[in-house]
Parts: structure tokens; sequence; C-alpha cells
């Protein structure tokens, strides 16, 4: 062979292979992911790294959970929340509206809008509670407050500020009843202005929220809110304090509709059952062909009031005998000397 040709090809495959090289070299560079193609004459710009955040924002954050200062709040004045729901002379529902009890002893503050035409009412809690209101301890329409009193020995309450250091631009939390679902979650507002009887809170609020205390970060009541809407209206809790001051020990609760005048030489009236809801079928008793029939014994007081449920025959049936003493127990006659009456009660399903 020519030596020359023989030494042209030889500096050609050296040159091959070193391109062949210098390839593979740029691949281990990238390691292994591939480059995108450049067509010649462009040069590569290098983009600057940008690590994902981890943090969300302020308002992400609290858009997607409340805080737990307030989840604590929520937690912590939630049980005293309540629904009043009130009644006319013939056992008819008028409304509901929210309210909070405010003693361990069962008092209550709700708006006196609530309460117009009731001649009987009853608290309902979260936990299925139900509780007969006895009657009206202090009312007053300027203010749009009520104060009752409920038949039960111990219950949750909420405190009620007595600094009465509120400003404008304050940061409050309007807290409903869990039974109106997501209308009685905590709601963080501010005062927008405020005197010794009006409390404007900015923001809006379901019609839920009438009744519902506001309260500051302590769970203290610094208003009740008597407006909802586009704009919330309060009452502040010097108000309620005002209405409670006409509250004294001998204080017995009454409803105007069954009050009796007292001292006039008249004939007793026979007395008559003014409020009698039949006793609802427990939903864990719903079996097709179930039955049962018993018969109880209640007593009323001179006000009316139920103040004994005795069983005289059972319905043979312990979720019947329980759903029927617990509605006997709010059943309401007008003012007497007190009686007794024997009360059949039969359950069925069709």
């Amino acid at each position: 062979m020519n030596p020359r040709l023989l030494l042209r090809y030889a500096l050609c495959v050296a040159v091959l292979a070193a391109v062949g090289c210098g390839r593979k070299s740029a691949s281990q560079v990238v390691s292994g992911s591939p480059s995108p193609s450049m067509s010649p004459g462009m040069t590569p710009t290098r983009s600057p790294a940008v690590a994902p955040s981890t943090t969300p924002s302020p308002g992400a954050k609290a858009n997607q959970s409340p805080s737990s200062d307030l989840a604590k709040l929520e937690t912590r004045v939630r049980p005293s929340v309540i629904w009043v729901t009130v009644f006319d002379a013939k056992g008819n529902l008028l409304r509901t509206q929210s309210g909070f009890f405010i003693s361990a002893d069962g008092r209550l503050a709700t708006t006196a809008r609530a309460i117009e035409g009731a001649i009987n009412a009853v608290a309902k809690t979260a936990d299925g509670g139900i509780h007969n209101v006895s009657g009206i301890l202090a009312a007053s329409k300027a203010l749009d407050l009520a104060v009752l009193q409920a038949d039960v020995k111990q219950v949750t309450f909420v405190e009620r500020n007595k600094n009465g250091n509120l400003s404008q631009g304050a940061g409050v939390v309007v807290i409903g009843s869990a039974l109106a679902g997501n209308e009685g979650s905590a709601r963080e507002m501010t005062i927008a202005s405020q005197d010794p009887e009006r409390l404007e809170i900015t923001g809006a609020t379901p019609a839920s929220s009438v009744g519902s205390p506001i309260v500051n970060g302590d769970g203290e009541v610094v208003g009740v809110v008597t407006s909802a809407g586009e704009k919330t209206i309060a009452r502040p809790s010097a108000a309620l304090d005002s209405l409670l001051s006409r509250v004294s020990d001998e204080t017995e609760p009454n409803w105007p509709g069954t009050a009796e005048t007292r001292g006039t030489p008249r004939p007793t009236l026979k007395p008559r059952l003014v409020y009698a809801p039949a006793p609802a079928f427990p939903p864990r008793a719903a079996q097709p062909g179930l039955s049962g029939t018993g018969r109880f014994r209640l007593t009323f007081d001179a006000q009316g009031n139920v103040t004994n449920v005795q069983m005289i025959q059972s319905t043979g049936n312990r979720l019947f005998d329980e759903a029927a003493t617990n509605t006997l127990r709010q059943w309401k006659s007008s003012p007497s000397q007190g009686w007794v009456v024997t009360v059949p009660v039969t359950f069925q399903t069709r």
C-alpha cells in the first residue's frame, strides 16, 4: 500500500476516535439527561436554579384551616352556645334562634325578639340535649335582650367580660351553635364602632348568628349579636349586665301568657295542657312492626311545669320509655294549685 495513503487513513481513524470520546464525555456531564439540540451559532445560557417553596403564604394558610388559637377558642366556647326553640299557647313552633348559657345553673341569654308571643321554650345543646325553659327572668325590647332560665342543674357556660375594654379595630370572634352546621363556625371579625349600648362589627354574618355570643381572645363575652347580614349589629356585654341587674335571688322565671294574678278571690280554674308535644320515635328503634304502649303519670307545679314523670306501665322497650319520659318532661299546663295526670303513650312503626 502507498505509505502516503496509509498515513492519511491512520489520521482519519484518530480523528473519529477523538470525536467519539468527546461525545461520551459530554454525556457523562449531564448525568444521562439529554441536552436540547442547538443550532449552529447559538450560545447556551444557564438559567438560575429555583428551589420550590415549602412554606405556604400566610393567606393560603388561613384559607386552608383556622389558626390553632381560633380552633381552641371555638372548642372552648361552642358547648355553651345553644338553640332556643319557642312555642305559642297551642304548641305551635314560633321560631328558633341562637342563645348561650351564662351561668352553670342554666341561665341563658338570647334576643327579646326570640321570645315574642312565646309561652314555652326548649334549649337544645349540640350534644343532643333538650332542656325545658321554665320562663323569662328579664327582658328588654329596647335592648333586644332576654335572660331565660332552663331546667338544668349543671351546664357549660361562658363568662362575661367585666373590663369593658373594647376599642375600635379590636379583634373579636362570633361563635354560633354547632346545630347551625357551617353557619355556626367561628368567624374572626373586628369592631367598627361602639358605644355603651351598641356595637357594629365589620363583616357579614348569617341569620342563624342572631343571639350568638361575641367573644374576645380570652373566650369572654363582649357582646350579643342582635342583627345579622351584610352589617352585624350587637349589644355589648355591659347592656347584658344591666339587664341581669334586674334579676334578684327571689326572681321566679315565668311566661307572660301563663302569669296568674295573685290574691284575687276567684274560683280556681281547671288546669289544662297548653304545650304537649308527642314523643318522637327513637331512630335506633325504627324497625318494621315494632310497637309499644305505656302509661306515665305527670305531676305539675303551680306554674304549670312538670316536676315529676312516673312510669306506671312500661312500653316494653327501653328506648321508647326514655323517649316518652324526656318529651313528657317538657309538657306545660296552665297555672293551677298543682295537679297530676296519667298519659298513655303508644309507639308504632308502619
